[in-house]
């Protein structure tokens, strides 16, 4: 089985990397119940076989699985199912997804304000010469790096010691739910956009433009991780669809019954 080159369904169907594709099968065989609660994953090199991916991209895909709650890793004993079901809020590093996103909202939306009111020629140069990087790069490990230094520059333009500290506290968690979203979620591109829009508001220094743009920017990685985590299902059928089903169920039995009595 080769999940090195897969697609998403759709009508406009998303190419995806190997490293999805492979979590994507680990976690439907988790969730139809191929592997239970407390059994072990075949090894990395079994499933580097079976799937015909690399160790370092299967590797990515199990961290994956275990920031989502479907499974633990032991070491010296393998990978362990301890959920049929991901977590609806998963964990980077030290700290969960609702607590980062909660101290983003209330950290990063007021420094985007401060940054456009008292951001210096070099802050911009060097906010603008990293979003020109940001935009041309194609490696997702060398995006994110960059990504936590631009939510840094954004806290040092805003000319206050301690928003930039609280930012570094959470910079490895930034850096691991950055990756996590943009290997699963396809952000990097729409990241940029959001990201230019902030640049473009301090430049103008409009304290109202940066906090809305940043307030879009957390609300979109917050909508992205919720699609991720707890994936849209098929939505019931509405009251119309299901009297019509029902009717058209009647219907079938009735003449059914009447062919059965004449005959």
């Amino acid at each position: 089985m080769n999940l090195s080159d897969s697609q998403t369904a759709g009508p406009v169907p998303r190419r995806v990397s190997a490293m999805e594709a492979v979590l994507n099968h680990l976690r439907g065989a988790i969730e139809r119940g191929d592997y239970a609660v407390g059994d072990k994953l075949p090894s990395e090199a079994e499933l580097c076989r079976r799937l015909e991916v690399s160790r370092p991209v299967l590797r990515e895909a199990l961290r994956a699985l275990q920031t989502m709650g479907l499974t633990v890793s032991r070491t010296g004993k393998g990978t362990f199912v301890v959920s049929d079901g991901a977590v609806a809020d998963p964990t980077f590093g030290d700290y969960a997804a609702s607590d980062l996103l909660e101290v983003r909202r209330h950290v990063e939306i007021p420094v985007a304000g401060y940054a456009a009111l008292r951001r210096t020629p070099e802050d911009l140069d060097h906010l603008t010469h990293l979003l020109e990087r940001m935009e041309r790069e194609t490696d997702t490990t060398a995006w994110v790096a960059m990504d936590t230094l631009f939510h840094l520059a954004v806290a040092q333009a805003a000319r206050n010691p301690v928003f930039r500290r609280v930012i570094e506290e959470i910079r490895d968690a930034l850096a691991r739910q950055s990756a996590f979203l943009n290997e699963l979620g396809g952000r990097r591109e729409q990241s940029n956009r959001e990201h230019r829009a902030i640049v473009e508001a301090l430049v103008d220094s409009s304290e109202q433009d940066a906090a809305e743009a940043m307030a879009h920017h957390l609300a979109r990685v917050e909508t992205t991780l919720t699609t991720i985590v707890r994936p849209a299902r098929r939505a019931a059928p509405s009251r119309t669809e299901a009297t019509e089903a029902t009717e058209a169920t009647e219907t079938t039995q009735t003449t059914e019954s009447t062919e059965s009595t004449e005959s």
